[in-house]
């Protein structure tokens, strides 16, 4: 059983990774244990962009981190990317009573993406 024992630096990776990885695991718990509405898509979104941004330029931790966290970004910009195509999460985001458009000004949304919506 020696053999197959994790050593320090497979520790190490596996704490950072996990680090990451609990935004993904509160997302889905939050998704899947209260009822979902598509103005809580973007802000969960943007809240989890935010982490993988943090991760990835955090010089202390480990290279192989940097990258999971890149191509986790990569990946959640890819879907978010997919929202802009559907005007229903924009008016879903207009209409909802607590975000209007304040939401958009709050997270420094470009002008002319706030008209669009």
């Amino acid at each position: 059983l020696r053999a197959l024992e994790l050593t320090n630096r497979e520790w190490a990776i596996l704490e950072q990774l996990r680090d990451i990885m609990k935004i993904l695991k509160d997302a889905t718990l939050f998704f899947s244990c209260s009822t979902p509405n598509l103005a809580t898509i973007i802000p969960a979104m943007d809240l989890i962009d935010k982490t993988l941004t943090t991760h990835s330029m955090n010089i202390q931790l480990l290279p192989s981190i940097h990258v999971t966290a890149s191509l986790a970004k990569k990946t959640l910009n890819h879907y978010y990317e997919l929202t802009n195509s559907s005007d229903v999460y924009h008016i879903a985001m207009v209409l909802h009573p607590h975000h209007k458009l304040a939401y958009f000004k709050h997270v420094k949304w470009e002008q002319q993406w706030i008209n669009t919506a």
